[in-house]
């Protein structure tokens, strides 16, 4: 049976000098001091790479610094691993660095571990249980409380069965991360193969790239297609989140490249200044953390200056978790659910660390209550990605937003995206408006309310009046467009607002008038049907009437919106009939005669050029006819 790649990393955790490399040289046969210098210091001054096959699973292994002065190489090698063999050696017991590198690990998400005790052919066998025991006693509490504690020793190999068969059962609680998100590959180095060009290597923090993708790599934002990829140092046609991967891009130079640049997708990721963050401040340190504090930001593989500002108060004491705002000194590449790492500048040590919740455009003002409501609940959402497209389309500016921008927001690609859409529209958290447009069912509710309390005000101040037009309605929503047009199909699919006569309206409303203006209407509109196509003007029905001019047009307009009155050009109207009419005596000469000479159609009409002429261009206007010349044509062999 052969080995069966998957995207499980383990790393190597513990101070200086307490048997890192040698294990994982033992276990695999690789010796990941690769470097000139570390050959010479005997030491791991950077991060090196091992595959490893467990049970028939390649799982990769990172060996990181233990020194002091590497934490911050530490924290790039931890930042993507699963599972931490952590070492220490049975002749110091507990150091320094082995409580640091715990806490970077605890502060880094990791929860799966084994403990090795290595160096045990160093101690009399007595020593033994005395240092096992207080091993026991450090990691209580911790993530490794339960784990196993496994003697060894990569001199004589004693233990190592038992160590194995540990770590064995370690990979098999693993579960592999997912591979269809966004692909980002923090850069751990970079260098130049003869033939080949650029290769950049690291281990992806999210997603899949295959050969010919292309990535942007930043800060730079340069373009350039992926010609091969490594997996453990064997070609491969991709390379998948948690993976030890080098991907050669010929087109980037490899000497602008630094550790801290990250290969992504350009459209989905930009540098950034500004994070929210959620925090958590070690207990042990016992220093309050005041708000402004510089500091050194660590996530992925970069390290920055920062300024730390608190959203509530102006301090948080050791052991406290808070939310807080993080100014870099230089823009990186992060995303939501990121972990990242705070050290002090003097003393250089770790003081907590803890989740990038989100990118901020700007500072947000912590004085609102809003804000820390807002920043709360973005926390909260952001842990599973269904909450979080939840989230964003709730808060969405301009109430609703669509596929594209949501799926950059959210860092889920579109067919990802698409399956968490459904089951939200399904679980009826979400309204699909159509046009890939979505709006949250709180935020629909409360806007379709505020619409029909628009149209309800317009029936109480007009109730003559059938109902608004769209255009009159689209004015006084004062939404965008697309984001209307959604919420009116929708109140009508829902039977909230029906449409009559070109118009929205309520469905129980209909049009009421003083017994004066019923009469009045029916006089003025008896006068139009008297003269089909020599209608009145304004001042003979004023005149024919004897009612104010006011209440003419109040009429008029009645009509017009009732559409037994359609208005042909500016103050020129006709009875709806006298139109119907006109329109068959058209259509009725032309499909006969084929086309018809437009000084002719007064006579049809019995009129003068006056009316007869503004007709013909409505029905232009309408689709019934063609004009060319002074000629008509029917538009369509159908019309009518």
């Amino acid at each position: 049976m052969g080995t069966v790649q998957t995207n499980i990393t383990l790393g190597t955790a513990g101070h200086i000098d307490h048997g890192k490399t040698a294990l994982i040289k033992l276990l695999t046969g690789c010796d990941t001091d690769r470097l000139k210098a570390e050959k010479e210091r005997g030491m791991s001054i950077d991060l090196g790479f091992a595959p490893c096959t467990v049970s028939g699973l390649e799982v990769g292994i990172v060996d990181v610094p233990g020194h002091e002065n590497f934490i911050k190489t530490m924290v790039a090698g931890a930042s993507g691993i699963d599972g931490a063999i952590f070492v220490i050696a049975a002749d110091d017991g507990v150091m320094p660095q082995t409580r640091e590198h715990l806490d970077i690990l605890t502060l880094l998400g990791v929860e799966h571990g084994i403990v090795a005790l290595t160096k045990v052919d160093c101690i009399e066998p007595d020593r033994l249980a005395t240092v096992t025991a207080e091993v026991k006693d450090f990691l209580a509490g911790t993530f490794l409380e339960d784990a196993p504690i496994l003697p060894v020793s990569s001199i004589t190999g004693r233990g190592f069965e038992v160590f194995y068969e540990a770590l064995k059962e370690l990979v098999g609680t693993i579960k592999p991360k997912r591979a269809d998100g966004v692909f980002r590959l923090p850069v751990e180095r970079t260098f130049s193969v003869k033939g080949y060009g650029t290769v950049v290597t690291g281990i992806p923090v999210s997603g899949t790239a295959k050969i010919g993708d292309e990535m942007v790599l930043f800060p730079h934002g340069t373009k350039g297609r992926i010609k091969a990829i490594q997996v453990y140092k064997r070609n491969s046609e991709t390379a998948m989140v948690g993976q030890c991967a080098a991907l050669n891009v010929p087109r980037w130079d490899y000497k602008a490249i630094k550790r801290g640049d990250v290969v992504t997708l350009g459209e989905y990721f930009s540098s950034q200044q500004w994070f929210l963050c959620k925090l958590h401040v070690l207990a042990q340190n016992k220093l309050r953390l005041k708000n402004g504090t510089e500091i050194k930001f660590h996530t992925g593989t970069s390290e920055v200056l920062a300024t730390i500002y608190l959203l509530q108060g102006n301090s948080v004491a050791a052991g406290q978790e808070c939310l807080v705002q993080v100014k870099l000194s230089k823009p990186v590449v992060a995303g939501p659910g990121d972990r990242f790492i705070l050290r002090g500048l003097s003393p250089a040590q770790t003081i907590g660390g803890g989740m990038i919740i989100e990118p901020l455009p700007k500072k947000l003002k912590r004085n609102r209550p809003e804000t820390l409501q807002d920043a709360q609940d973005r926390a909260k959402a952001v842990l599973v990605e269904k909450d979080f497209a939840e989230y964003c389309i709730k808060t969405a500016e301009d109430f609703t937003t669509g596929e594209t921008e949501l799926s950059i927001r959210t860092k889920i690609l579109p067919e990802r995206l698409k399956e968490i859409l459904a089951e939200l529209v399904r679980e009826t958290k979400v309204v699909d408006l159509g046009s890939k447009l979505y709006i949250h069912s709180d935020t629909a509710d409360n806007v379709q309310q505020r619409l029909l309390d628009i149209v309800s005000d317009f029936h109480r101040n007009k109730p003559e009046s059938p109902g608004l037009s769209i255009e009159q309605f689209y004015n006084a929503s004062q939404l965008k467009r697309n984001v209307f047009g959604g919420l009116v199909r929708l109140l009508i699919s829902q039977g909230k607002l029906v449409e009559r006569k070109h118009r929205l309206a309520l469905p129980e409303h209909s049009e009421t008038f003083s017994e004066d203006e019923q009469k009045l209407l029916e006089n003025v509109e008896s006068l139009f049907r008297d003269r089909p196509f020599n209608p009145p003007k304004c001042e003979e029905v004023v005149e024919h009437t004897a009612a104010t001019p006011e209440k003419v047009q109040k009429i008029l307009r009645i009509l017009i919106e009732q559409e037994r009155l359609i208005e042909v050009e500016n103050n020129l109207l006709f009875h709806a009939e006298a139109i119907d009419r006109a329109k068959e005596i058209l259509i009725s000469f032309i499909s006969k005669e084929g086309k018809l000479e437009s000084v002719k159609f007064k006579y049809l009409l019995d009129t003068t050029r006056k009316f007869a002429i503004p007709l013909l261009d409505y029905f232009d206007r309408i689709g019934v006819t063609r004009r060319v010349g002074y000629t008509r044509y029917l538009k369509t062999p159908t019309a009518g």
